[in-house]
């Protein structure tokens, strides 16, 4: 079965960086673009940013565009986010995702806190 593990949130100080990853199973990783969301309390949740099977092709959310920088290692099966510049609207809990065989799968989350 499908199986994403996020791990790397914490609590960073404004301007301060963070790296999350996520570890992937269950499926041939390498086929299938991942993405990173968040959501912050009471807010939707938003994607931040998608990655192409090959790693080749990233896109971001205007919000985060030039601070964060997702990336993948395809023969670790992993996917990771490093966010810089980080502020306090960046506090949420991020997720990884992938959309796989007609539906989408989501990690159990990771908790980012931008606070000074």
């Amino acid at each position: 079965q499908v199986q994403l593990v996020e791990s790397g949130g914490g609590l960073v100080q404004p301007g301060g960086s963070l790296r999350l990853s996520c570890a992937a199973s269950g499926f041939i990783f390498s086929l299938y673009s991942m993405s990173w969301y968040r959501q912050a309390p009471g807010k939707e949740r938003e994607l931040v940013a998608r990655i192409s099977s090959t790693g080749g092709t990233g896109d971001y959310a205007d919000s985060v565009k030039g601070r964060f920088t997702i990336s993948r290692d395809n023969a670790k099966n992993t996917v990771h986010l490093r966010m810089n510049s980080l502020k306090p609207e960046d506090t949420a809990v991020y997720y990884c995702n992938v959309f796989y065989v007609y539906r989408a799968y989501w990690g159990q989350g990771t908790q980012v806190t931008v606070s000074s």
